[in-house]
């Protein structure tokens, strides 16, 4: 979700390499996956608790870690971090992780009121950092931001420069907003330039570190063998890019992996975006981190039942000497910024993966 790049493999021999490779790499085979992942729960097949947490393991995280465990019953559940899927490097105080885990928890509402119930949930700062969600029947109503969930992704492409009109761009602030946190929309113009100079130096930053190269290695997965092996990580077919053997795009990696080339792909990215919105929770702590989850998580939704896209372009948050300078940007003082999220209108990529309900429930 919340720091995912992709690999851009410029040289001529790697986009050969590639296409020789697609056949092998890249056939129904993924796709058949991908859309089983998505598919709902068959009645009876699941209980209740794997039934909610099918849609819970659907929301957006970082790196495709899927950085979640799930314990309880369909009447209480618990979601907890797993702090073995972390990324240190990107993400060195567990922010995103607990983002992620807020994405989650919206997903298992949305899912439980779509179902009839009434959902409470809790961060129960402890320790553990777990969030609690406790059901009654006889509540809410099916939010129609439920039925957004199976097609909602993070669009890592080039859009096509078509601006997202006033209307719904309110309707996606009144998804975001709670009184816990807030969307603060960014349209093209001077800001959107000031904000890409910083994500643009911050990114060079991260690409030329080694410790950031090799922590983002470890969870790109270049073939789709590989990709369904895992059935997490960043799979090159998902944002555009040649498929190829694993030892292949690894060794292609340190060659094409630069500081310019990220650059200008992300400059072209941004710039074919209608705007950026950024999310800026209330307080700095685990707890509003988690709201400023549910907050995207609902942005994403409207955004995705609007056939608007969207990718995250979090570089100068995460690297923290530049969160300051980008406060001060948006107008927000001494607040955190969350998330930065470009959007627009692209065509659809190929989905992520997710692992079997079965490896997060314990």
């Amino acid at each position: 979700m919340l720091s995912r790049r992709s690999m851009i493999l410029g040289a001529g021999a790697a986009a050969l390499a590639g296409t020789a490779f697609y056949a092998y790499n890249r056939g129904p085979a993924y796709e058949s996956v991908a859309e089983s992942v998505r598919q709902p729960p068959e009645p009876g097949q699941m209980s209740g608790l794997h039934h909610l947490v099918h849609y819970a393991t659907l929301a957006a995280n970082s790196h495709n870690t899927q950085p979640w465990l799930f314990s309880g019953s369909e009447r209480q559940v618990t979601i907890r971090p797993d702090l073995s899927r972390s990324t240190p490097v990107a993400d060195s105080d567990n922010h995103h992780l607990f983002a992620s885990l807020g994405c989650a928890c919206e997903n298992m509402i949305l899912a439980a009121a779509a179902s009839g119930n009434s959902s409470q949930a809790q961060f129960a700062d402890s320790g553990d950092g777990r969030i609690d969600i406790n059901f009654a029947g006889g509540g809410d109503r099916r939010d129609p931001l439920f039925d957004a969930i199976p097609a909602r992704q993070c669009t890592r492409s080039v859009y096509d420069g078509r601006k997202v009109g006033p209307e719904d761009l309110k309707k996606l602030e009144t998804a975001a907003n709670s009184p816990s946190c807030r969307m603060v929309p960014l349209p093209d113009g001077p800001k959107i330039e000031n904000a890409l100079e910083l994500i643009l130096v911050a990114n060079g930053e991260q690409v030329a570190n080694p410790a950031f190269a090799a922590e983002l290695l470890q969870w790109l997965r270049f073939s789709s063998a590989s990709a369904i092996d895992r059935r997490d990580g960043l799979f090159s077919g998902c944002s555009g890019n040649p498929t190829m053997p694993d030892w292949l795009g690894r060794l292609m990696f340190g060659f094409a992996f630069k500081p310019q080339a990220e650059n200008d792909r992300y400059a072209e990215q941004i710039r074919s975006s209608s705007g950026l919105a950024v999310f800026v929770a209330e307080q700095d702590d685990k707890a509003h981190w988690v709201e400023a989850g549910r907050s995207y998580q609902r942005f994403a939704l409207q955004a995705t039942a609007l056939g608007i896209r969207h990718a995250f372009v979090n570089q100068p948050l995460e690297v923290t000497k530049y969160r300051p300078e980008f406060a001060n940007l948006i107008g927000v003082g001494p607040k955190r910024p969350n998330l930065i999220v470009r959007y627009g209108y692209a065509p659809p990529m190929p989905p992520s993966l997710r692992r079997p309900i079965s490896d997060v429930i314990v």
